[in-house]
């Protein structure tokens, strides 16, 4: 059910301007760590270099989240909001870690493109889907969604 208090295309725009900012962060840190030089210092470890560079990437995307994007959510459940913020981010991993390994592993493609594109673009689009509909009914409810 939509909550009417919430303004979801303003929410929608927001979330689009902190996961933009999340997406340079992840895709410019994992391309120095991987292809720095032409073989970054993590180049043979792909995999645990998108996790570094998803994992800085997903602190910045708690703060705006939790200060730009989803503003009207009350801000007293700090802790258990981080957590379930944390565990979401965790399964979204996951699914970009799967379209990274899958062209890396299964097609054979390890070139800076091959693994923008997979890893960056095609994994960051499955997951920020995730992302949105998680964050807005689990993380950052409005106060109306709120149980009493």
């Amino acid at each position: 059910m939509v909550n009417p208090k919430r303004n979801h295309r303003a929410v929608g725009v927001r979330f689009l301007i902190v996961g933009g900012g999340a997406f340079l962060v992840d895709a410019g840190l994992y391309n120095i760590l991987v292809f720095w030089g032409g073989h970054g210092p993590l180049f043979s470890l792909p995999l645990v270099a998108k996790c570094i560079a998803i994992g800085v990437a997903t602190v910045a995307s708690y703060f705006g989240s939790k200060y730009f994007t989803y503003s009207d959510s009350p801000k007293p459940r700090s802790l258990s909001q981080f957590l379930l913020f944390a565990l979401f981010n965790v399964i979204a991993i996951v699914l970009q870690l799967l379209c990274l390994g899958f062209s890396r592993y299964v097609l054979k493609l390890d070139d800076p493109v091959a693994d923008n594109i997979w890893g960056t673009v095609v994994g960051q689009a499955v997951a920020m889907l995730f992302r949105f509909v998680a964050y807005g009914k689990w993380v950052f409810p409005p106060d109306s969604a709120r149980p009493q």
